[in-house]
């Protein structure tokens, strides 16, 4: 690579600072009207005959008729349960869309108003989780733990206000949970016993919505910064 080919890549990164912003300008305008939302997590590949389907359909149709907004990442599988059952209970949702293997299009439940497509995962990553008073995470690959480690990272440094985190799937769930506690937590020394109460793990979306119910019920409800 020459000096003069150095230089062009060099050019090219800087000129995308200003896509980037264009992303984060374009999220947050049209976020900021939607009002309090749970952001739901979990896998592309989930057919809609899993049972994790059915139960984020409910979840996010239980939370809809409580007020909340639903954000997804818009495409497939527990997104489009979320979006679904955002629909089916009368609310707002809104899907967060980036192309990947799994998930080339929004799905068919939300509105083409209520996309908002990204190409950098870190400005999507960052609208998940400013606009959400809650996190519902069921199950799902390396994405979705991803999701699930930055929201928690995020509260127990302090950067987000505290808000509630619940897993759905104690079958799923529970084996890295006790990896967390037995080798990060009693082995290494790498979280401090409280980081564990910074979520809840549920099987049913009653028990899910009622963690969110009684989380708010000692917290306030207001916008996140």
């Amino acid at each position: 690579m020459t000096k003069k080919d150095w230089n062009e890549i060099k050019t090219n990164d800087s000129w995308a600072i200003f896509k980037i912003m264009a992303e984060f300008v374009e999220g947050y305008e049209r976020m900021a009207r939607i009002g309090p939302c749970i952001s739901i997590f979990g896998s592309a590949r989930t057919k809609p005959d899993n049972p994790y389907y059915q139960i984020g359909v409910d979840i996010a149709e239980q939370l809809a008729r409580k007020g909340y907004g639903i954000i997804t990442g818009g495409g497939p599988g527990i997104m489009e349960a979320g979006n679904k059952g955002a629909q089916k209970g009368g609310g707002k949702s809104v899907g967060l869309n980036i192309a990947l293997p799994f998930e080339q299009n929004h799905n068919p439940y939300i509105d083409y108003d209520s996309v908002l497509d990204f190409d950098y995962f870190f400005v999507r990553k960052v609208i998940f989780v400013k606009y959400a008073q809650g996190f519902v995470i069921l199950p799902g690959g390396f994405g979705t733990l991803d999701e699930v480690f930055e929201a928690l990272t995020l509260i127990q440094t302090k950067k987000i206000n505290h808000r509630p985190v619940v897993l759905v799937g104690k079958k799923f769930w529970t084996p890295l949970i006790d990896w967390i506690r037995t080798e990060m937590l009693e082995s290494e020394n790498n979280i401090s016993p409280k980081d564990l109460d910074l979520f809840s793990i549920v099987d049913t979306a009653e028990d899910a919505v009622q963690y969110i119910d009684e989380f708010y019920k000692t917290h306030e409800l207001s916008p996140n910064f």
